[in-house]
């Protein structure tokens, strides 16, 4: 969603690297730079105006420190002032906490078409991860089929969806459904309201009712992110007419300019508390400023990748994992279940974007591109015999079997021993994280999560972190050879190293006798 304007900001900080210090005309320049950027992102003018006006405040009383480049104060600044953004005030926002055990009555609101009653099945899979038991409530008397599309999606996640047809006044199913949740042992009662055409159109009341009536836990507005400052303004009039504790976003992962989440909580005054990602029903995440901003900046995401992981994998498969790395018996059809993991934990493209310094590369790479390199792996490991999957040395050690491997799965033998070389370098570099466990050893690859270097330190060299040592990232299964070519260059230009791409032979010209 961020990706022009993380491009835009990239053109700020370069511009501005290569001066010797802070000063008004340089700070003038990058906030006006700064200011269109976020103009086109769709932020709210107001916003905006606060937003570089603090920003401009900031810079003029930042003091010179030795050895810190004006790139370097810049990002801090502007890092700061986009978390400052989209926080919310502990002292009136009211934080999500889930109540396992007692009952959590959740009104979903929104208008039509921002994908409210998706979300609640997403919401409803979101809590059941922690141990919790929802209960799917169809209000939503007026839009046809709106009830049956609740009913297909409790059924595909299986869960129970509370309905009386469409005769029946939604506080008395409201009711209803609150005495089925307490005898049946439900204790998260999501209530999928009738989605509104628009703001202005349609009254108020029957919300207001739900809520005086059945003083909901917590009331959420469904918004698509997708339709920029109306999302706004949506949220905005709901939080004035019935009053609402959150926004939830939808369709994150698309390409809007990213405005109505950069917007929301100075407008409404209210915390953007969810995020849905995708269209599976696990991609929904909570929503944490610090981490959006790090990835508008390109600097990654680090902990969502490490919580994404430790979701994808259980404790036994980890630990399972964790032995094979540790006694060295890492084969093939263990590098097949990891790419299988990485599958489950969402788009390629998107997990490699939250790795620090690659979020700019990977705005240029087109995610159906990975997921054919991913199963181009996937096709070669498969054309091997039971014995060379579990044996990596036997495909290691002779071409003839590499040669067979390639017919068989209908590549080439150089993509057979490319493949060869990404499993042994692979298999090398996860034997360092054995001793302290995958998620441990991904940690401290990254720098750890608590510890994480200081953006603007990164920003200063290069714009790219430094890689664990040894690691090259062609590596990295699925990862078209183009695109390795182009981080390996990036690693190599950081680390004051020459790259030379290889020359192309130049073909003989026929003569003709």
């Amino acid at each position: 969603m961020f990706e022009s304007l993380g491009e835009k900001f990239e053109g700020v900080f370069r511009k501005i690297r290569g001066q010797k210090q802070l000063t008004d005309d340089n700070i003038k320049e990058a906030i006006r730079e700064v200011r269109m950027a976020l103009l086109e992102a769709d932020v709210n003018y107001l916003i905006v105006k606060d937003f570089v006006q603090q920003v401009r405040e900031d810079a003029i009383g930042q003091e010179i420190v030795k050895g810190v480049n004006p790139a370097q104060q810049l990002f801090s600044i502007v890092q700061k002032g986009l978390v400052r953004m989209m926080t919310g005030d502990p002292e009136t926002d009211r934080a999500f906490e889930f109540r396992t055990g007692d009952e959590n009555l959740i009104l979903m609101l929104g208008l039509q078409g921002a994908g409210k009653t998706t979300f609640c099945g997403k919401l409803a899979h979101h809590l059941a991860e922690k141990n919790a038991k929802p209960l799917l409530v169809a209000c939503d008397v007026y839009r046809p089929a709106a009830i049956e599309q609740l009913k297909q999606v409790g059924a595909s996640l299986g869960f129970p969806v509370f309905e009386m047809g469409t005769e029946t006044p939604p506080v008395e199913i409201v009711k209803k459904a609150r005495e089925y949740a307490k005898e049946n042992g439900r204790d998260a009662v999501i209530v999928d309201t009738a989605g509104r055409l628009h703001i202005d159109e349609v009254k108020m009341d029957e919300l207001v009712s739900l809520r005086d009536k059945h003083k909901p836990d917590y009331t959420f507005l469904v918004a698509d992110s997708m339709t920029g400052q109306d999302a706004v303004n949506s949220a905005r009039a709901f939080n004035e007419q019935v009053g609402i504790d959150g926004v939830c976003l939808t369709k994150m992962d698309g390409d809007a300019r990213g405005g109505a989440a950069l917007s929301i909580k100075a407008v409404t005054g209210r915390p953007i508390v969810f995020a849905g990602v995708g269209e599976k029903p696990g991609d929904l995440e909570p929503f944490h400023p610090d981490r959006v901003a790090q990835r508008i900046l390109g600097m990654g995401d680090v902990m969502s990748l490490v919580e994404k992981a430790e979701k994808a994998m259980d404790e036994d498969e980890a630990a399972n994992m964790q032995e094979k790395l540790a006694s060295g018996s890492f084969n093939y059809n263990d590098f097949i279940k990891q790419m299988k993991m990485i599958n489950r934990m969402g788009s390629l493209k998107g997990l490699m974007g939250m790795l620090p310094g690659l979020g700019g590369l990977m705005r240029s790479v087109d995610n159906d591109v990975l997921t054919k390199e991913f199963k181009r792996v996937e096709a070669m490991i498969l054309s091997m015999t039971r014995q060379e999957r579990e044996n990596p040395e036997l495909v290691k050690g002779e071409g003839k079997r590499r040669d067979r491997i390639a017919k068989g799965s209908g590549h080439t033998l150089k993509q057979v021993n490319e493949l060869v070389k990404q499993f042994e370098q692979m298999r090398g570099m996860m034997q360092q994280f054995a001793g302290e466990g995958m998620m441990g050893g991904l940690k401290n690859a990254m720098g750890g999560t608590k510890n994480m270097p200081d953006p603007s330190e990164i920003l200063a060299s290069g714009g790219t972190p430094e890689l664990p040592p040894g690691m090259d990232p062609s590596m990295m299964p699925g990862v078209p050879k183009k695109y390795a070519k182009q981080m390996k260059k990036m690693e190599q230009k950081k680390r004051g190293s020459s790259y030379t791409p290889p020359k192309k032979k130049k073909k003989k010209k026929k003569t003709r006798r």
